[in-house]
């Protein structure tokens, strides 16, 4: 009996070490988890770009020519590239720009910006121009006149994108003088510059306008 009673208390005494130790053990740990430094939590921010739709803008843009220009220097000769674009909003104003440089796309732009820079109001009446019309520039000459709905713009090379970005809908045009495409641009805005609305010419005139038709 004194053997078994020893037993029992050896093993009850090796059951509260090992207790006591897993107990400093836990006290251990949790004194080291609370002196070590907290992680940084790293959070990526994502650059999340909201791309605007841009609106389209009015203007609009016609490439009629780009022609090879040399010119002779003492050196040789020195290439270049000539641009003639056609700029209009096609709400009645439209203009034609030239330009030169050393690149086509680098002449196209300042070919636009020359073309912004002499823009025309046309005077439009019911989709078409209100009087026939001669212009001339150069020894390029372009005719126009009116035309009843649904005809269209019956031209063609460089007079047609002129009409369209001004805004005609409904024309008859007749080139009589160069083929060139700039002389017949130019001929073109000399024509519709010229233009003048029925109530201007009445103002003008000092008539009425039913005067004026009759």
């Amino acid at each position: 009996m004194t053997e078994e009673k020893l037993e029992s208390e050896v093993i009850e005494e090796s059951t509260e070490t090992v207790e006591a130790s897993a107990e400093t053990t836990e006290d251990i740990t949790e004194e080291v988890v609370t002196k070590l430094p907290a992680k940084k939590s790293r959070s990526r921010k994502k650059n999340v770009e909201t791309q605007e739709a841009k609106p389209e803008s009015e203007w609009k843009e016609q490439v009629v020519q780009i022609s090879r220009v040399t010119k002779v220097v003492k050196g040789g000769k020195k290439l270049s590239f000539r641009a003639v674009v056609i700029v209009g909003n096609k709400k009645g104003q439209v203009g034609v720009g030239c330009a030169k440089a050393a690149e086509v796309i680098i002449a196209i732009q300042k070919a636009i910006a020359d073309g912004r820079k002499n823009l025309i109001t046309v005077p439009i009446f019911k989709t078409t121009i209100p009087h026939p019309i001669v212009g001339r520039s150069g020894a390029g000459k372009v005719m126009l006149r009116p035309a009843s709905q649904g005809t269209g713009i019956i031209a063609g090379g460089a007079v047609r994108p002129v009409l369209e970005l001004a805004g005609i809908e409904n024309i008859l045009t007749k080139s009589q003088g160069s083929k060139s495409p700039l002389n017949a641009a130019f001929a073109t805005i000399d024509a519709l510059k010229s233009l003048r609305m029925f109530s201007d010419v009445a103002k003008k005139r000092g008539l009425t306008m039913a005067e004026l038709l009759n």
